[in-house]
């Protein structure tokens, strides 16, 4: 086992944030900064900081803080944002268009190079540089080309067929915006997105507030 399998998925939820707030120093000209400096930006605390960045080695020099640059750099290359991914999207409705249209997309290397769906009447346009294409050529479709992610904004009742699908074509990794959670094999990886439940969250959390004026 890679010693990088045995950290804490929590871990990894947390280098995103830390990639994308070293982002924003970069921009605005800052090369050094300190477990102490990201910990106001993040809300994490600054020895979590200096613990999640020591199980790949730690990067910083005591007294000297990190360089905002290489940290960057170090933890693209560990999320595998050195590489370049191709996806495809099924289910161009709102949502899948939506998704079509994220830049963030555009600012790292993901490309996105088909959308997927039944409807005529999408079938044929485009969003950005991507083509709408008939459901039913998925699996010739993915027979010729190299898909790394499969993006599925199907709705609930077909997703699991869609995933399933897919599978046998070679995906090995989707991104489920569909309102149900996927029952994949062990090899295939899962990232299940329920936007209702990041509102309900919020609305827990809005309603306690009000409980406390």
């Amino acid at each position: 086992m890679d010693k990088n399998d045995r950290i804490s998925p929590a871990v990894i939820r947390r280098l995103p944030k830390y990639y994308r707030y070293l982002g924003e120093l970069k921009k605005i000209g800052v090369n050094k900064t300190s477990s102490r400096e990201l910990s106001e930006m993040t809300g994490f605390s600054a020895s979590q900081i200096r613990q999640d960045l020591n199980n790949f080695g730690g990067f910083g020099q005591q007294g000297f803080g990190y360089d905002v640059e290489k940290l960057r750099t170090a933890i693209g290359k560990i999320l595998g944002l050195d590489k370049k991914y191709r996806l495809i999207i099924i289910g161009a409705g709102n949502i899948g268009q939506a998704i079509a249209n994220y830049t963030g997309f555009y600012e790292a290397d993901y490309e996105v190079v088909a959308l997927f769906d039944k409807n005529p009447k999408l079938i044929g346009l485009s969003m950005r540089n991507a083509v709408i294409k008939d459901i039913d050529g998925i699996e010739e479709f993915l027979g010729k080309e190299k898909i790394d992610i499969v993006v599925i904004c199907t709705p609930k009742s077909v997703c699991q067929q869609i995933a399933e699908q897919v599978i046998k074509c070679g995906i090995k990794a989707i991104w489920n915006f569909a309102p149900k959670d996927l029952k994949m094999p062990e090899d295939v990886y899962v990232e299940n997105v329920h936007l209702n439940e990041s509102l309900f969250s919020l609305t827990y959390y809005y309603n306690k507030l009000n409980e406390e004026e």
